[in-house]
């Protein structure tokens, strides 16, 4: 019996263009993500999304997308595999409930829900321990903050004394910390 693949979720803007350096930087992701043999996941859109896709499928690796009715935009090229839900909401649980590990990249308000739904996921232990990493020092000053807020209440509800985010400064870091994590058993993933 072979080894499942396992699925990496991707969050991040749907904004940035070919050859913008956030575009440029999730394509990194991608082909990083693939080469440490992950498939990925994303919402399935442009930007950071479509970049990530194309750099896991221009590396072999299988890509899929979480895409939503409410939106009016379809998949991007590279994705193999799609799953069309009806709102946004289902969208968004659906991609948690996909991947073995996250990545949130630059992003606005929607990659910002994003975070916080699996960082208070994996804080309250709504689902089992699974690697979280933020790409970059983009999402840095939110996460200070609300770990400096959460030390100050940590005998009622704060995170755990390990971060449940790690910051990478690099897609390869990144995939490297998701690779290890993954392989120590220390999250129990589903895979593919």
């Amino acid at each position: 019996m072979t080894a499942k693949t396992r699925i990496i979720t991707v969050f991040g803007s749907s904004r940035p263009e070919d050859g913008h350096s956030d575009y440029l930087e999730a394509l990194e992701l991608g082909r990083a993500l693939a080469a440490a043999g992950f498939a990925v996941c994303t919402g399935g859109y442009g930007g950071v999304m479509e970049a990530v896709s194309r750099g896991a499928s221009e590396s072999g690796g299988r890509v899929l997308a979480v895409t939503s009715s409410f939106f009016r935009s379809r998949a991007n090229r590279w994705v193999e595999e799609e799953t069309r839900m009806a709102t946004w909401q289902e969208r968004l649980f659906e991609l948690v409930r996909l991947g073995d590990g996250y990545v949130a990249c630059k992003g606005g308000t929607g990659t910002l829900v994003e975070l916080a739904v699996v960082w208070e996921m994996l804080n309250k232990k709504a689902m089992e321990q699974r690697p979280f990493v933020v790409l970059g020092d983009f999402w840095q000053p939110i996460l200070d903050r609300v770990r400096e807020v959460e030390r100050g209440h940590a005998s009622k509800w704060g995170e755990s004394s390990d971060p449940l985010v790690h910051q990478a400064p690099t897609p390869a870091e990144a995939a490297l910390y998701l690779a290890a994590q993954l392989a120590s058993g220390a999250a129990q993933g589903k895979g593919i």
